[in-house]
């Protein structure tokens, strides 16, 4: 809007053969905040676990059959979320116009605000009348078309990482559900699924200039971030579901 330049930041790692892969895995969160807030939590965590992802993965480069894509996306927040003019958008695209095949895409959204109070922990009705009044879970959250995908990271989440989740699948109307950059690798129909501590239905300082560091917990994070390392390592297997 002002005329700044503005991009994503990607780390790619390639496979052992780039002419044979599999497939692509897309790793993403945006790293822009909303108005005045500082952004700890939205989305600093979700930058912060891409980070380290980078890092846990480094081992598999020239070695998997699958590329891994980790991208930090610009441009989530308003006045350019849910336009061509999301960094995640834009990127997704430039994958489709080449014909990358994408095995799946995971959004880190806010994922370091925590409570083990019954009661801290809402949900867009009628979902509260199914779901835990604790926000102490972290949810697999996707759209009707990546319903497979949602469902084999929280199986495989869940096999191997012992913290709490959810997993739901809504159309977009329903509030919250495709306000992350998953939305737009769906507008170009790739599977795509976000990981959240739900944001504004758990977090009170949400989009808030009071959205600061000491707000995060920063052991759960790290617990999170090592069972999406495992997940990761699970979707390059030759047994994970191929592109859709």
């Amino acid at each position: 809007m002002d005329g700044r330049a503005v991009r994503n930041i990607e780390i790619t790692i390639e496979p052992a053969n780039a002419g044979t892969s599999r497939g692509t895995v897309v790793l993403g969160a945006h790293y822009d905040s909303y108005g005045d807030a500082p952004g700890a939590n939205d989305n600093g965590t979700g930058t912060a676990a891409v980070l380290e992802l980078a890092r846990l993965l480094s081992d598999l480069r020239s070695r998997s059959a699958t590329r891994i894509r980790l991208v930090l996306f610009v441009n989530e927040e308003p006045p350019y979320f849910q336009t061509a003019d999301m960094g995640s958008y834009r990127y997704a695209r430039l994958l489709a116009e080449r014909g990358e095949p994408i095995v799946g895409m995971i959004s880190l959204e806010t994922l370091g605000s925590f409570s083990d109070q019954p009661g801290s922990q809402s949900y867009p009705p009628p979902l509260g009348l199914l779901y835990p009044s604790k926000g102490d879970c972290i949810a697999f959250v996707a759209m009707p078309g990546s319903r497979d995908l949602m469902q084999a990271l929280n199986g495989s989440f869940r096999s191997h990482t012992k913290f709490p989740t959810v997993g739901g699948v809504a159309p977009g109307f329903v509030p919250g559900v495709d306000w992350s950059d998953h939305w737009s690798f769906e507008q170009f129909r790739y599977p795509a699924v976000m990981i959240t501590d739900t944001a504004y239905f758990r977090y009170p300082h949400y989009h808030r200039p009071s959205d600061t560091p000491d707000k995060v917990d920063i052991e759960r994070l790290a617990r999170i971030t090592h069972g999406i390392e495992r997940v990761v390592r699970e979707m390059i297997r030759p047994d994970w579901p191929r592109p859709f």
